[in-house]
């Protein structure tokens, strides 16, 4: 099965097209430009290296969430598009999900913690292998999210993935202590297309693909200022 697999939830992303679980061809796209100025295009180019054709794409997968709002919408809209173009189907992948996959690694517990903005992490912890939820996704400033989790679970032997946990490592190792593991994360679109490959009956119509969102936009948080000003 051929997959086209696009992440737009950090400002490089990745672009991924993979036959089955083997990666084609995976790379970054260039954090200096907008995704509006470099989509579709960067989708046609790794299919172009790739050496493969829209037509000959059978699945679809995009990272849904969480990430900034802008870089969803068009993300999805881009891979919403392609996908109605080629009559195909679409593998929403959670991007904390995709990070914690990608982790390795032989730690108890598996962070991912994406750069939120506003001093926030969008954060969800995960077990061994980065599959299994232990709690859900939540953004919060690092701190508080990391008391939040000490409330029920222990984090001596967690491994922190995402560029979350790169930027606010110092707030991790002062609660954790100096052992702790931080990683970044990968380029993530290669993972987000072996989850579809692994399932693909969670395959939905393109137009059923909707934004994974942990925290209100900037939009939704100043209409409720004004309402709450009334």
């Amino acid at each position: 099965m051929l997959i086209l697999a696009l992440d737009t939830t950090t400002r490089a992303g990745s672009v991924a097209v993979l036959h089955g679980m083997t990666v084609l061809f995976e790379g970054a796209g260039d954090p200096d430009r907008t995704y509006g100025e470099r989509l579709p295009l960067d989708l046609q180019r790794a299919l172009d290296a790739a050496g493969v054709q829209l037509r000959d794409v059978e699945l679809f997968a995009v990272a849904a969430g969480p990430g900034s709002f802008t870089g969803l919408r068009i993300g999805i809209a881009t891979v919403q598009g392609m996908a109605v173009a080629a009559g195909r189907k679409i593998v929403p992948v959670s991007a904390l999900d995709a990070a914690a996959r990608s982790a390795g690694g032989t730690a108890a517990r598996v962070a991912a913690w994406m750069d939120a903005q506003r001093g926030e992490v969008a954060g969800a912890l995960y077990g061994p292998t980065g599959r299994d939820l232990v709690i859900p996704a939540a953004a919060a400033a690092p701190a508080a999210l990391l008391h939040a989790w000490l409330s029920s679970e222990t984090l001596a032997d967690t491994r922190f993935v995402g560029d979350g946990a790169v930027r606010y490592r110092d707030v991790i190792v002062s609660a954790l202590g100096a052992a702790v593991t931080v990683a970044p994360a990968p380029l993530l679109a290669g993972v987000i297309g072996r989850i579809a490959a692994e399932a693909p009956q969670k395959a939905v119509v393109p137009h059923a693909v909707v934004p994974i969102y942990v925290r209100q936009s900037d939009a939704e948080l100043a209409r409720a200022r004004r309402g709450e000003s009334r």
